[in-house]
């Protein structure tokens, strides 16, 4: 059952919600939005849609907090008592005590140095979270400041842009967005406004509850953070802030407290033991000295002296400097250690498992191969049939669009081939965009008096289309099977060019008896 209140967790399963029951859960209107008194009202109510920062401290706290260690605080007693006895006595030798004291605080500033170098998560979480946003308030579209948005907000969606607010899609038109920063999943997932997704029932402590469909399979929503890369859309915001997805893995950076690892327990073990044993010993020498009537100021500093050299004051010196190097390597490898201690546990690990790509990659694409007669031709009707935009950016050529279109534009401009001066020597007159049934997208393009037609998709489903003899696709298909053994992403290109378009551009009468080219890369 729905309840009446909204957000705040009391309904968090939007996706299994049509979209009809979205918009009147959250009382909006999808026609004109909501009113501005309205959006006052919830901004109070729900606060800013942005991040919280973890609780800063000081640079003091954070090098006083380095030394709560219980081998770190007996070192710095004994180094303390070493100095008291050396003066007592008049020897004023206090290289140990100084060497002591040296050894930890330069371990107390690594430490500092590391977790400062680490604390940039949030930052980088909070730089993902786009500036502005289009919302639809008062029946006017408008652009506001993404922290403005609040639950019920009916914001529009843009291919380039990212996503202000967790979202319950309710229009959408050939919607692609990237979610890797959530996923891990390097391909654009599609996006429908009409499909409800069922959730799954899962048996807890023997009762079979429904759970939530997870953000992979969400295909009705689009979550902040997330990158536009394909068509547009109209939605309704269901969460902002420290509620979206991207706020809970924000707030498990915030509030989560790593255990202590194997190195640290065994250290604890070992200043605890070393701890009661030397303060035994200082009572029990003091003990047999008072018997055998021994003056106890000496017998008080001869207990001391065999307590504190008990203490083997190099053993932190030895740890920190070894971890120290593992950082140091780590760090030349472009991976920052927050707490030294950490690399040991590294250490110690066998495998380290990843089920996403990009998850461990740059979740970048590069094209590696190209098998056929003409390779600048293929290049170029590949660069051609495609959605992406050249922007052109301190002093250099940025992309965007889809990481596989991506990956043929920039092969393109590495040969020489730049889409914008193509598209001005053959512009696009129509096109029929990809969809998961055809498993191809197409382009026309208009060349002198002539119409060139280019279509990229599936080699299996490209090959059903292309005037090719039965012998040809079968070796076609054993070279795409041993790409495809070598860990590549393979797509087909196929091209045919015709005089005039027929008046109907469709899939059925536009994708077919192609030219066969064929492209090929990985990740």
């Amino acid at each position: 059952m729905i309840k009446e209140s909204l957000y705040k967790g009391e309904i968090d399963m939007w996706e299994t919600l049509r979209k009809e029951e979205t918009l009147r859960t959250l009382r909006t209107n999808r026609k004109s939005g909501l009113t501005k008194e309205e959006v006052v009202f919830r901004q109070q109510k729900y606060g800013k849609n942005k991040l919280k920062d973890k609780p800063k401290e000081t640079l003091l706290v954070k090098f006083i907090k380095q030394f709560n260690d219980f081998m770190i605080i007996i070192l710095i007693v004994a180094s303390i008592i070493s100095a008291g006895i050396s003066y007592i006595q008049g020897e004023n030798d206090y290289v140990d005590s100084i060497i002591i004291i040296a050894i930890v605080i330069l371990n107390a500033i690594m430490g500092v140095v590391q977790e400062a170098k680490a604390e940039k998560s949030i930052e980088a979480l909070k730089e993902m979270t786009p500036p502005k946003a289009k919302v639809l308030r008062d029946n006017i579209v408008a652009e506001v400041k993404a922290e403005d948005l609040v639950p019920g907000d009916i914001v529009i969606l843009e291919a380039g842009g990212y996503v202000p607010a967790d979202c319950r899609l309710i229009e959408s038109h050939n919607l692609k967005v990237e979610e890797s920063s959530l996923t891990g999943e390097t391909e654009p997932v599609t996006k429908d406004s009409e499909m409800i997704c069922k959730a799954p029932l899962e048996n807890i402590n023997g009762k079979v509850q429904t759970s939530r469909v997870t953000i992979g399979d969400r295909f009705n929503m689009a979550f902040m953070a997330s990158i536009v890369v394909n068509g547009h859309a109209k939605a309704v915001v269901t969460d902002t802030g420290m509620n979206t997805e991207v706020g809970k893995i924000a707030n498990m950076i915030i509030e989560d407290e790593a255990p202590e690892t194997p190195i640290q327990k065994k250290l604890s073990q070992v200043g605890k033991i070393l701890g009661i044993v030397c303060l035994a010993i200082c009572v029990i020498i003091f003990a047999i000295g008072l018997i055998k009537n021994i003056d106890p100021m000496e017998m008080f500093m001869t207990s001391v002296g065999l307590a504190v050299a008990a203490i083997p004051e190099g053993l932190p010196a030895i740890v920190t400097i070894m971890l120290s190097i593992g950082v140091t390597k780590m760090a030349k490898n472009n991976s920052i250690i927050r707490k030294l201690p950490a690399v040991e546990t590294l250490g110690s690990s066998k495998v380290i498992c990843s089920d996403k790509t990009g998850t461990l990659t740059q979740n970048k694409m590069t094209v590696v191969e190209i098998i056929a007669n003409d390779k600048n031709f293929a290049t170029e009707l590949g660069t051609m049939c495609t959605d992406c935009e050249i922007t052109y950016e301190k002093g250099k050529n940025k992309v965007s669009g889809e990481p596989t279109e991506i990956a043929l534009v920039e092969n393109g401009i590495k040969n020489n081939i730049n889409k914008v001066q193509m598209e001005q020597e053959m512009p696009r007159v129509n096109e029929i965009p990809f969809d998961s049934t055809r498993k191809m997208m197409t382009t026309i393009h208009k060349v002198g008096e002539r119409y060139r037609i280019i279509t990229k998709g599936a080699p299996d489903v490209l090959l059903d289309r292309c005037k090719i003899s039965s012998g040809e696709k079968e070796r076609i298909k054993e070279n795409n099977l041993k790409m495809a053994k070598k860990a590549l992403r393979v797509i087909a290109v196929a091209y045919k060019e015709v005089d005039r378009l027929p008046e109907k551009i469709d899939s059925s009468n536009i994708e077919k008896n192609l030219n066969f080219v064929r492209t090929n890369w990985n990740d």
